[in-house]
This record gives C-alpha cells, sequence and structure tokens, in this order.
C-alpha cells in the first residue's frame, strides 16, 4: 500500500468513527506537510479542506457544526509515524 493510500485510509477511518458518533464530519484541518504528503488523494473526499501551517504533519476531521463546541466533534490524525515508518524502510532497502 502506497503511503497516499494509507493517508486516505486514516482519514476515512476518522470520517468513519466521526459518523458512528451520529456527527457528519465536513471539513479536514490540515497542516501543509500532510497536504504534501496526501497530494491528490485528498480530492477524493467529500470535505471541505483548509490548510492550517501549525498542524505541519497532522490534520483534524471535523463536524464544522459543533467544532469547538463538544469535544468528539472531532478527530486529529497524525502521518508522522508513517513518515517515519516509510524513511527506515527506504534506508534498510538501501543497505
Amino acid at each position: 500500500m502506497s503511503l497516499k493510500e494509507e493517508i486516505l485510509d486514516i482519514v476515512e477511518n476518522a470520517i468513519n468513527e466521526l459518523k458512528k458518533e451520529g456527527l457528519q464530519p465536513d471539513i479536514l484541518l490540515a497542516g501543509k506537510g500532510f497536504v504534501e504528503q496526501a497530494g491528490e488523494a485528498l480530492d477524493v473526499l467529500s470535505l471541505s479542506t483548509y490548510i492550517v501551517k501549525e498542524l505541519d504533519y497532522d490534520a483534524v476531521v471535523a463536524d464544522s457544526r459543533y467544532l469547538g463546541q463538544i469535544r468528539r466533534a472531532s478527530k486529529r490524525i497524525s502521518i508522522e509515524p508513517l513518515l517515519v515508518e516509510e524513511n527506515m524502510w527506504e534506508e534498510l532497502e538501501e543497505l
């Protein structure tokens, strides 16, 4: 599975978790690094995407109607562990 597919899978899991809570996630707040790594994979999601530079390699999937009102209205995800793992595999392949 490619990195972009893994990122898409993580975002879709966060969306599904929020939907199970009865919410309707409609926005993705994402750091610049997150957007760069995910690329066009974000286009297939039905979320409005906003870049928040402070998030870097993290993103927040949220229901905009309740964001800031109830804690469970959003899910924060990070792709930094995926990047570390990918770098490790690249280093191992070079050996």
